[in-house]
């Protein structure tokens, strides 16, 4: 709920791009590095072997460049907007929900791949994609992606897992006997609604929704009343994944659409969860490293991105993470992914999964319901309204 209230007063709207004339001027050679680089991430994406020594892809860059790396975690992709509005970093690793507020509020500069030697590595289905590309100009490098998961509670599903997002949506009786109701959660951030709008394209097919992110005026209302009715189950809204898997451990949680790092923490200490891919389909995110328009420390920076790029680097964050690699080398003798990680983690799924994107209100189906609307709706449903 803070998160959300905090975007009311940051949110940068996306503008039209086509045509744009951007303030900023890419970097054309690299120079020595600025002894540091800031990030804004998402939780897990960024590690030092702090949390697991076998994870640490920052140590060794640190002692290559001689840039120390700071980190700033967010819980949404809100969050990151507002933290590169109010500036003082040089890089964020943006999910397609942000990325082109972004580049339309000139907050972030292109990119010369030119100056990134590992460019041509990147899977070809994300080096032109459009949540990090406008009018052929990149801003941004890709990072890794995935998909929003359904995690639940294997001792309550016992041997037969859930299929359906109505687990969460519809009040239902567990397999244990008792309601799902308090026993259930839903992602703070106003992008959620497009999870809602997913479920309808199944559950209601009359409504026509073609698009997640692009809804009219009637099948908006009907995905909010849809969470509205979620509102009577929600023991929580979360936004910070080690909150959640703290609900999942300590305080009945059994049932919430997830992150494939929540799960995989939670399993390797012994927690009876696991995840599936629900009938209805599955949101997503493709996340793209972009540089703050006023970096301080650019050379780290463009450092930094070509680091990210690394198949080990790859691999690393994916087997973390639980995501699938932007560079397809990565998928093949990481020790800690494995050679069938990238299945695992979806990578034949990339056609399957509804990337976040902000929703604006011209669409491809004529006027749609910009993401402003979607911002303080969903407060006024969290607030029971």
């Amino acid at each position: 709920m803070k998160s959300i209230l905090k975007t009311c007063t940051a949110l940068t709207m996306v503008a039209t791009l086509g045509g744009q004339t951007m303030a900023q001027e890419m970097l054309q050679a690299l120079g020595p590095g600025e002894g540091e680089v800031s990030i804004v991430a998402w939780a897990g994406y960024i590690e030092r072997g702090e949390t697991d020594p076998n994870y640490d892809w920052v140590t060794k860059f640190e002692a290559d460049t001689g840039c120390k790396v700071s980190v700033k975690t967010a819980a949404t992709s809100d969050e990151m907007v507002a933290l590169m509005n109010e500036g003082g970093f040089d890089l964020v690793t943006a999910s397609g929900d942000a990325s082109l507020r972004l580049v339309a509020g000139k907050r972030v500069q292109p990119i010369n791949t030119a100056l990134i030697p590992s460019w041509s590595s990147i899977d070809e289905r994300l080096q032109n994609a459009p949540w990090h590309t406008v009018d052929g100009v990149h801003y941004g490098t890709p990072y890794v992606w995935g998909a929003n998961v359904l995690m639940y509670n294997t001792e309550v599903f016992g041997a037969t897992p859930p299929d359906s997002w109505s687990v969460v949506f519809e009040e239902t009786t567990l397999p244990d006997g008792k309601s799902n109701k308090g026993r259930v959660q839903a992602y703070d951030g106003p992008i959620y609604v497009a999870d809602a709008a997913l479920y309808l394209m199944s559950s209601k097919p009359e409504l026509g929704i073609t698009d997640p992110y692009a809804l009219n005026e009637e099948q908006y209302k009907a995905a909010l009343d849809l969470l509205r009715q979620q509102r009577g189950l929600v023991g929580r809204y979360w936004h910070d994944a080690f909150i959640q898997m703290d609900d999942f451990t300590n305080e009945g949680v059994v049932a919430s659409g997830s992150w494939p790092f929540q799960v995989n923490v939670l399993k390797a200490g012994g927690a009876p969860v696991a995840s599936v891919f629900p009938k209805e389909g599955i949101t997503g995110w493709a996340d793209t490293t972009m540089l703050h328009a006023e970096s301080a420390h650019p050379n780290c920076a463009y450092m930094w991105m070509e680091h990210s790029l690394s198949p080990k680097v790859q691999g690393d964050v994916s087997a973390w993470f639980g995501t699938v690699p932007s560079v397809p080398a990565a998928c093949k003798g990481n020790e800690l992914l494995g050679d069938e990680g990238c299945a695992t983690n979806g990578f034949d799924n990339f056609d399957k999964i509804r990337f976040w994107r902000t929703p604006v209100s011209k669409c491809e189906a004529g006027e749609c319901v910009p993401y402003y609307r979607w911002v303080s709706d969903y407060v006024g449903v969290i607030g029971g309204r």
